[in-house]
């Protein structure tokens, strides 16, 4: 791989930089990780691998949780070692070759691109059946207030993202203790308790083995967001402290967030219950007799939708910034405001992403395209994270406080499983489409990467620097 140089530190009193800021608090990170994993596709998506799966969706959700928890602690060995707000594309970069840290970067940068409009979109048809406003009108308003707090300072939107994960956290803690009492029988006015449903409606796996393959694929991008503590963990104050508690957090956190949730679901509903189709959690809290279950879960919709909405642009902005770092993306992209925030990464991400909002609504076949196209991404950043663990650990890397388990034996399984995956993604038919225009996008990027790597470029293959909080008067200061 070929070295390049580091970029030149900005005069003193210059009003841009290139370095980021230390702004976000172990507070914000905590609650980052914690609510990072809770999305719309857990309050509502989830219904769909329900209905797929039937109760062994459980198995589904056990498996995928499994695989995201080896891949965190694959990329916690690697980013407790040395922070950087390029995580894994950063990580690929060294041990790979340029041209794995470019594919994944713009890969992931892509992902993220088109969750903003995905999660604005989402936001305004809940907010629109609220006021009777149309949905484009709240959608655009959402983007603007959220990519108008990333350019003012990181540690705003650490401070939304630590009340969108608090209110998210406080949700499912009390559904599910309504949902123990449901089950108890100790709920007054519940419909339903016990665990018959997981057995009396055709079986546990009514559907059979392939349904709960095709359940693990939705349970599996479900899961997407784990890995954003990495980035954000490389702009606070003790960034290995950090991301350590993440990683050492991450199996509770999906075992109580996810799999506790979908027990309580798949306890209370039957799997082929017509109303799944508003939502699992609303289904399940119509059982329980919850006044106005359904106008509680719109509002705590349009929270955790905001939430993925406010993360998107701040990860999209990130990934570009490092891209730019090492010469994979436009120069201005790693330029960064007197407060240490990378605005033109954040304002190109987010006028893309207002793009595609305004494409759903004036093109929406070229808008489903353009989804489907990061359908596989996700698997595709595991299987690339497996990799550089593997590859930086066969180089002498020697990891001190966080250790992937069973190396290499359990890297290896976790290549072979996400290939697996793949491969059952070409079978499916309902997810062929979006697996050749997801390789169809990479095939294209990692031939720019390989081209791209045959030319010198400037740069080390580290991303720009991380200042700590309070040297934001001298911007280009570098630690």
């Amino acid at each position: 791989m070929q070295h390049r140089p580091s970029a030149p530190p900005e005069p003193a009193g210059s009003e841009s930089g290139t370095a980021l800021t230390q702004g976000l608090k172990g507070r914000q990170i905590t609650m980052i990780s914690i609510g990072g994993v809770i999305g719309a596709g857990l309050f509502v998506g989830s219904s769909t691998a329900v209905a797929t799966a039937g109760p062994a969706v459980l198995i589904s959700f056990l498996l995928a949780a499994g695989l995201v928890v080896l891949v965190m602690q694959m990329l916690g060995e690697m980013a407790v070692a040395q922070p950087d707000t390029g995580s894994f594309s950063t990580y690929a970069d060294r041990a790979l070759g340029p041209w794995a840290g470019f594919s994944i970067g713009w890969l992931y940068w892509w992902f993220y691109i088109l969750v903003i409009p995905i999660e604005a979109i989402a936001a305004g048809e809940v907010i629109s059946g609220l006021t009777s406003v149309p949905s484009w009108i709240p959608a655009l308003v959402v983007i603007a207030v959220l990519a108008g707090s990333n350019l003012l300072a990181v540690r705003n939107y650490g401070e939304f993202e630590y009340w969108f994960a608090f209110l998210k956290v406080v949700a499912i803690v009390a559904f599910l203790v309504l949902g123990v009492l449901a089950v108890l029988g100790l709920l007054p006015g519940s419909d339903t308790h016990g665990v018959s449903n997981l057995w009396s409606h055709g079986g546990f796996a009514p559907q059979g083995v392939m349904a709960i393959i095709a359940g693990l694929l939705t349970a599996m991008f479900s899961f997407q967001g784990s890995e954003i503590v990495t980035i954000a963990a490389a702009e606070s104050e003790e960034p290995r402290k950090n991301i350590k508690r993440a990683v050492r957090a991450v199996v509770w956190r999906l075992g109580l967030f996810y799999i506790g949730s979908i027990l309580i679901v798949v306890c209370l509903v039957p799997w082929n219950a017509d109303d799944l189709e508003a939502g699992s959690y609303q289904a399940a809290l119509d059982r329980m007799n919850i006044p106005g279950a359904a106008w509680i879960m719109d509002i705590v919709l349009v929270v955790a939708v905001c939430s993925c909405l406010n993360s998107a642009i701040y990860t999209a902005s990130r990934m570009l910034f490092s891209l730019a770092g090492r010469s994979d993306a436009p120069a201005s992209f790693a330029r960064t405001s007197r407060r240490g925030v990378p605005s033109n990464a954040v304002v190109a991400s987010t006028v893309i992403g207002v793009a595609a909002v305004i494409a759903n609504y004036l093109l929406p076949d070229v808008f489903s395209y353009l989804i489907a196209s990061s359908g596989a991404i996700a698997l595709m950043m595991y299987m690339v994270i497996a990799l550089t663990q593997y590859a930086t650990r066969r180089k002498g890397g020697r990891p001190a406080e966080v250790r992937m388990w069973g190396f290499p034996y359990l890297t290896l399984a976790t290549v072979a499983f996400i290939a697996g995956v793949l491969v059952l993604m070409a079978v499916l038919p309902g997810h062929r489409l979006e697996l050749w225009l997801s390789l169809g996008l990479a095939a294209v990027l990692v031939g720019v990467g390989v081209l791209r790597q045959r030319r010198p470029r400037a740069g080390d293959g580290e991303s720009p620097q991380v200042r700590p909080r309070g040297s934001e008067r001298t911007p280009g200061r570098a630690v």
